[in-house]
């Protein structure tokens, strides 16, 4: 079931990351999806969950009140429409998919003449990160706040939120430039295998929070695209430190 609140105090999306995580604390509550114009809330739960429990979650500044109750439990009509549920879910993942392919293909661009699998995915990864962190630094301080939703290390130390975006733009130089190559595979595995970490958590409680990949400006689900997309990343740092 999806109870809709009122929440006061909210002025950011900063706030609006930090009423989302808190919520998402809950065990019973799996998904919060916040409209911080209208300061109201949508919390889908598995079992109902008092007012004064939800009140208690959150921080002081906010004060969170029922507004109104709708049923999303439907079974039939899901199972009677699983494509427009796949198709939207494939809408919502539009920019990433896309970023992805134009990173790929110009990654091939530049070696179509002479190709080499080592040089393509060198660019590939430079060109990754330089472009994901361009969104990150649209919003830097909303993206902090989304990011130890799920990062484990941003979680316990939230200055590590802040630095992401500058760590991942120094990768993308490192491999661009071809300066310490091998330095920077090694905390590509090591950054990009933290977040994974969180990631496959967050799917696996089936948890509906937002990834924080591109930053706040693109509303992007967490799905196993996210995983994917990590995982083809480590995958190819690995590769290279082993040729």
């Amino acid at each position: 079931m999806t109870h809709t609140y009122n929440i006061e105090g909210m002025t950011c999306n900063s706030c609006k990351a930090s009423v989302q995580e808190h919520l998402l604390a809950l065990e019973a509550v799996t998904n919060v999806d916040i409209d911080v114009e209208k300061g109201e809330g949508q919390i889908t739960m598995n079992e109902h969950v008092a007012n004064a429990v939800l009140q208690k979650s959150l921080p002081e500044k906010y004060t969170i009140t029922e507004k109104a109750i709708v049923n999303i439990f439907d079974s039939a009509e899901e199972a009677d429409q699983p494509k427009q549920a796949e198709k939207s879910k494939l809408q919502q993942l539009k920019p990433l998919l896309l970023i992805i392919l134009y990173i790929s293909v110009s990654s091939v661009l530049l070696h179509y003449k002479s190709w080499s699998s080592h040089e393509f995915m060198i660019d590939f990864m430079g060109l990754f990160y330089m472009v994901f962190s361009f969104f990150k630094m649209l919003d830097l301080k909303g993206f902090p706040e989304s990011f130890r939703m799920y990062d484990p290390l941003a979680k316990k130390l939230p200055i590590y939120g802040w630095v992401y975006p500058f760590i991942e733009t120094a990768l993308g130089i490192m491999f661009l430039m071809r300066f310490n190559v091998n330095l920077a595979l090694i905390m590509t595995i090591v950054v990009l295998g933290i977040t994974t970490i969180g990631v496959s958590k967050t799917l696996l409680d089936k948890k509906s929070i937002r990834c924080a990949c591109l930053g706040t400006a693109l509303k992007l689900p967490m799905t196993e695209a996210t995983f994917i997309e990590n995982a083809i990343m480590i995958v190819m740092a690995t590769l290279l430190l082993l040729g």
